[in-house]
């Protein structure tokens, strides 16, 4: 026999980067992030944000798990979140209804959480256009959740194949959705200078006329490619 679950399982403490840690990301393309983690680190494609937005976010992710349908896992996620946290939803990829609208979009907002994730969608546009607050989703529907559970808040979630824990850092531009996970947040600190200054380096490089990436060159010096000839 299978007992009942909890109908709210929440996990409020969990350990946090520092202020400091987490400045260093801010202001950074997440293309950089993403090369600073050997060209990976984002979430799915289709998760993108809501509204034109121009600059990035840069917060500590507070996970829940609603499961389809459902949104009580975010009310316990924005009990458990702190001003500048950014609320990470997990529905499963479930397209058949939202999982939040502007109305607790807003308590988050007075709350100052920084913005709001999702593998699923949202509803409301005119309401979450008024707030102003990023919202990164797969999309919109008038469509809305119960909350009846059961759900977790605090406690680890997967986002389409993404592991993502409470504490994690989230960033997020116009590009899409990148997670660092907290144990390796001081290598991608350590990282990203240089890919900065690689980056403005080849930048500046193409902007007076480079044809071709010296990388390619290297390839091409150190016998690895095959010429056919006619």
């Amino acid at each position: 026999m299978i007992e009942d679950s909890p109908t709210l399982t929440l996990q409020r403490n969990f350990t946090r980067p520092t202020k400091t840690e987490l400045s260093r990301l801010c202001n950074t393309p997440t293309e950089f992030i993403v090369d600073c983690m050997d060209g990976r680190g984002s979430l799915h494609h289709a998760i993108k944000p809501l509204l034109p937005m121009k600059s990035s976010i840069v917060g500590v992710a507070v996970t829940c798990d609603c499961g389809p349908a459902d949104n009580l896992g975010v009310l316990g996620a924005l009990d458990i979140a702190q001003s500048g946290d950014i609320v990470v939803a997990s529905t499963g990829s479930y397209m058949c209804t939202a999982v939040i609208g502007d109305l607790v979009l807003g308590m988050m907002k007075n709350k100052g959480v920084a913005g709001f994730v999702t593998d699923g969608l949202v509803r409301d546009l005119e309401g979450i256009e008024r707030l102003s607050l990023p919202v990164f989703c797969k999309g919109i529907t008038p469509n809305s959740p119960a909350r009846n559970g059961p759900a977790t808040a605090g406690l680890p979630v997967n986002l389409d194949r993404t592991h993502i824990c409470s504490g994690d850092i989230i960033i997020a531009d116009p590009a899409g959705v990148v997670v660092v996970p907290l144990e390796q947040l001081k290598a991608v600190n350590t990282k990203l200078e240089k890919v900065k200054s690689a980056e403005a380096t080849l930048q500046q490089a193409v902007e007076s006329g480079l044809t071709i990436p010296p990388f390619y060159k290297k390839i091409v010096d150190a016998g690895k490619v095959i010429e056919l000839g006619p």
